[in-house]
């Protein structure tokens, strides 16, 4: 992956509106949502949904296909993990990263 389509991706995510629609979108994984459900569940209005979404759809974040007369949005799971790699691939100077796991929760 080229830098600049990880910049393009990560200034579309660094917006709150767009990051909560992709996070929206990841959790309902393959099935993707509507822009009526997206708006609905997000409290958008359909116009700003529709901005956003466009943002996400520039970067290839999301995908979007045409079920008969809906529009259903999925998350691009493939390249946010390229993005994600990218971001990754030398983050401990050609080493290889030892990363910790996360703590439990004991509170949950």
């Amino acid at each position: 992956m080229e830098s600049q389509h990880v910049v393009i991706a990560l200034a579309a995510l660094a917006q709150p509106h767009r990051l909560e629609i992709f996070r929206a979108l990841v959790v309902h994984g393959p099935a993707g949502l509507t822009p009526a459900t997206l708006a609905q569940a997000l409290c958008m209005p359909a116009n700003t949904l529709s901005f956003h979404l466009k943002a996400l759809l520039h970067a290839d974040l999301i995908s979007q296909e045409r079920s008969g007369r809906h529009l259903i949005y999925r998350a691009q799971f493939d390249r946010m993990n390229a993005v994600l790699t990218y971001l990754s691939q030398n983050c401990c100077q050609g080493a290889a990263c030892e990363v910790s796991p996360p703590a439990v929760c004991t509170s949950c």
